[in-house]
């Protein structure tokens, strides 16, 4: 449910940025790419996104471009990324910093990464920032940001919809009979109550 909502934010600022004077710079972590996550690569497609999207001047870009292919690809470092960030959000209107379950990074990423955020926010006041994850880093993102945390529950009746909804869909509905779909839904709910 929170990554339905994440997207809908994301979503939302993007179309914002369409019309308005804003930037938008986001990632997904995603769990089956943890070893690619480090503070540095997350730091780096952050950057890369706002260099994209034009306006920043063409040395920046350059350096940006010969710290990726310097020896043989090892790229810039978090200092060198760090600095770039700064100038480019320094340059950029106000810009959303978005990262959706920040939760899948690994623990040995996850401070660092909260703190290159909170350097950010202290060293850029028009930069914000909007994280989502699992309940277990409230407590990081807080000791980071002092920042509010707002929980996102599921609603009951909302999965039971949906699940019900994914199984009117199934490409086999004879494979079913009314007790097996009961006992699916029945499963998942009770999995959901228990998070």
């Amino acid at each position: 449910m929170a990554r339905n909502t994440s997207s809908l934010v994301i979503d939302s600022l993007c179309d914002r940025a369409g019309v308005e004077s804003i930037a938008v710079a986001g990632l997904y972590c995603d769990f089956l790419a943890q070893q690619e996550q480090t503070t540095t690569n997350i730091v780096g497609a952050i950057v890369k996104q706002l260099v994209g999207r034009g306006g920043v001047p063409d040395h920046l870009r350059e350096a940006f471009q010969n710290g990726k292919a310097e020896f043989g690809g090892r790229g810039p470092r978090l200092a060198d990324l760090m600095g770039m960030l700064r100038v480019v959000l320094a340059l950029s209107p106000p810009v959303f910093i978005c990262i959706d379950a920040l939760d899948e990074c690994q623990p040995k990423y996850l401070a660092e990464i909260l703190g290159c955020l909170r350097d950010i926010v202290r060293e850029c006041p028009r930069t914000r920032i909007f994280l989502t994850g699992r309940p277990h880093i409230s407590e990081d993102v807080q000791r980071y940001f002092g920042a509010v945390v707002i929980p996102i529950h599921p609603n009951t009746d909302d999965i039971r919809n949906y699940v019900e909804m994914r199984l009117d869909r199934d490409a086999e509905p004879e494979a079913m009979n009314n007790d097996l779909r009961a006992d699916i839904v029945r499963v998942i709910l009770k999995k959901i109550s228990n998070m």
